[in-house]
């Protein structure tokens, strides 16, 4: 039996299983049997922590989406992660080894967690796109949503600018556009309603998910590709399904996320039987 932790970050929920110990096999048809909502135990993605690979950090942290593809980075999972190790240690911060890159995590105040996200990503092929195009206006358009942004918080982005984000058909659009021809590796596609400079009510398909109550990087993107279209500052409070996180795109040009962790519940299961 393998023992397992579901913790969610504003409802953006994780099977995470610690491997620091002992080895964990998770393959894709495994990770997709544990995230499946009726016959596993359900999830958006399933969270691996080893041990540390990178001098100075505290872990490693693998990513598997519901669909069994590999992620590069997760914000609410981070968030999640940096809170099991900051109660573990009693320490204020730690950092995270990730696909996307070593990952600082401190703690706030309110029992919350701050995860410095690094530098956004501009370049195209950095993203990555297919072909050379203008990152700030991607000639992308699907019915009444047009002319994304796009970065890479680690994981590649496109953002939508609508007026009514809730007047969208999400699990419609979603899929034509994490898919679209421009993004070879898939992309999250987020739909951005600029309330105010610093307020954002933003909906999120995430890459190999779907549409998930929350997003720690899509809301990271959002406020960028905002700041960078002009319809924001350079902090804002991103309102999500799940509820709220704080985006502060600093002056060095890190871009630092603030929001709770929770743990749901802890149980044991038996990898070999559930993907048979």
């Amino acid at each position: 039996m393998t023992a397992f932790r579901k913790m969610h970050g504003l409802g953006n929920d994780f099977v995470v299983f610690d491997a620091r110990q002992s080895a964990v096999a998770l393959g894709a048809a495994v990770a997709r049997a544990v995230a499946d909502r009726r016959r596993g135990i359900g999830c958006d993605q399933v969270i691996l922590i080893e041990p540390p690979k990178e001098p100075g950090t505290a872990a490693w942290m693998g990513i598997v989406n519901a669909d069994g593809s590999l992620a590069e980075a997760c914000g609410n999972a981070t968030r999640c992660v940096a809170d099991l190790l900051l109660r573990e240690t009693g320490a204020e911060a730690v950092a995270i080894g990730s696909p996307g890159g070593v990952l600082w995590a401190s703690r706030a105040p309110g029992g919350l967690v701050t995860v410095d996200m690094g530098r956004p990503r501009f370049g195209w092929a950095e993203i990555p796109l297919a072909r050379e195009r203008d990152t700030l206006h991607l000639p992308l358009a699907r019915e009444g949503v047009e002319d994304p942004a796009a970065c890479s918080m680690g994981n590649p982005h496109a953002t939508f600018f609508v007026p009514d984000v809730a007047a969208l058909d999400i699990a419609r659009l979603g899929p034509s556009l994490e898919t679209d021809p421009l993004f070879p590796e898939r992309a999250n596609i987020g739909f951005a309603e600029v309330l105010a400079p610093d307020l954002i009510r933003l909906r999120v398909w995430e890459r190999g998910a779907g549409l998930t109550l929350a997003c720690g990087t899509g809301a990271c993107a959002a406020l960028v590709n905002a700041h960078r279209r002009g319809l924001a500052g350079r902090a804002a409070t991103v309102m999500l399904d799940g509820g709220e996180l704080r985006i502060v795109w600093a002056e060095d040009g890190r871009v630092l996320m603030t929001g709770p962790a929770a743990e749901s519940f802890r149980g044991e299961l038996d990898l070999g039987a559930l993907a048979a």
